[in-house]
This record gives C-alpha cells, structure tokens and sequence, in this order.
C-alpha cells in the first residue's frame, strides 16, 4: 500500500477567508497581535481567537505570550512558501477602492515574502543576479556559482553562515503578482537582511509593501544595475 499524504486538514484550514487572510498578513514576517490580525481580516477579537487556535493546532502558526499580550507568527518558512504558492495560482482580489488600488500596487512593485524580497524589485534581483552570474539555474532550482559566492561575501554576507541555517539554501519562489521567480531560501533572507542593514529600504507598518530610499536607489543600481522608480 502506497503512503499518501494527507492535506486535507491543512487544505481546511486554509480554505476559510478569514483564517487565510490572518496568514496572508503574517506573510510579512513580523508578529502580530489577536487584535492586529482581527483588524486585518475584519472580524471581531472574538472570532480571531477562534481562528487562530485552529491555526496553531494545525502547526501553521506559533503564539508567543509576553505580559499580557500574545503575538503570532508563521511557524516557519515553509508555511510562508505554501501561501505564497498558493496566492499564485489563486484568482486576483478585487479591488473595491482607491486605497485597495493604492494598496495592491505598493504591494506589486516591492513587498516582503516572509522573510525575503518579493515584487517587481525581488524578481528584477533576481534576474540581474542571474544575469551577472552570481547565480544559476539547473532543473528548476537555482545554485550559487564562484563568482556568485565571491560578490555576497563582499557584499557582506557570511555564506558559511547561512548555510548552517536549517532550511534550503536558495531556491527559487515564484512571486504572485510578477509570475517570475524572486529568490528564497536562507539566501533570500540573508539578502533582504543586508539591504536593509544598509538602509536600502524601509519596511512599512502592519504592510509588506517595502519603500525603496534614495540610498537604496544608488546602492541597486551601482551593484545590480537595476533602475527603482
């Protein structure tokens, strides 16, 4: 008897809007409280509750308590990847107002993946990383060359750090919005960690959506020859 796994529970607990909104929103990598997440899916702190006991016996999410508040986040990167895959295949929402259109657009043009950079800015790294040979593609996975392991180390990423991390090094995640793939992986992290350390761009309050400043303009174009509006 072949063994199959079972998704069903796990496709469940996704398939309600509510629930799958609070993960969407966790998508940015940061905890959040019951009240933010309520807040974001537009139900009351009551019915959040609910949901997310669901989703922490179901392993999607972890609750941390600290004095009288309890956060939530994504269990771990894997989860971040199953949703983010998902938003790809899934239809487009609709936009009901300009602050939706204003939203949706921020979000295309540059947002946190989890923990790595996603949009049209993730997916134009990851083709200039490409294109310079830093990295390659072989059977649909990507794989960090000499030249490419040469350049993050100078860029100022430890990649025999990195590597200890206990997930993939680098893969490629397809991105919803762009249908190209930007980078994950512990890679993926390492590099959004650093550009952010240099001050390249801002992350936005209970958003994923990332503003790109004047520094970070010269810095992508000066090291990937990227162009950011």
């Amino acid at each position: 008897m072949s063994f199959t796994p079972d998704i069903s529970q796990i496709a469940g607990l996704l398939a309600d809007p509510s629930r799958s909104a609070m993960l969407i929103s966790l998508l940015d990598g940061r905890p959040q409280t019951a009240t933010e997440l309520a807040r974001h899916a537009q139900i009351t702190p009551q019915t959040a509750s609910a949901h997310l006991s669901k989703l922490v016996s179901g392993n999607l999410i972890t609750k941390e308590v600290q004095g009288r508040y309890r956060y939530f986040r994504l269990i771990n990167p894997n989860v971040a990847h199953a949703i983010e895959s998902l938003i790809a295949i899934s239809s487009p929402s609709q936009v009901r107002s300009l602050r939706d259109s204003d939203e949706e657009q921020s979000l295309r043009k540059g947002r946190t993946c989890y923990d790595h950079l996603a949009g049209k800015l993730g997916t134009e790294l990851a083709k200039a990383l490409h294109d310079k040979g830093y990295i390659e593609s072989s059977a649909g996975d990507y794989n960090l060359t000499d030249h490419g392991l040469k350049f993050f180390t100078d860029f100022g990423i430890d990649i025999a750090k990195v590597r200890l991390r206990r997930r993939k090094f680098i893969h490629p995640c397809l991105d919803w919005s762009e249908r190209t793939p930007h980078i994950g992986g512990a890679l993926g992290a390492a590099l959004l960690d650093r550009i952010t350390e240099l001050g390249w761009i801002e992350k936005r309050p209970f958003n994923r959506a990332i503003r790109v400043t004047a520094e970070g303009k010269k810095g992508f174009h000066k090291n990937f020859n990227l162009l950011v509006d």
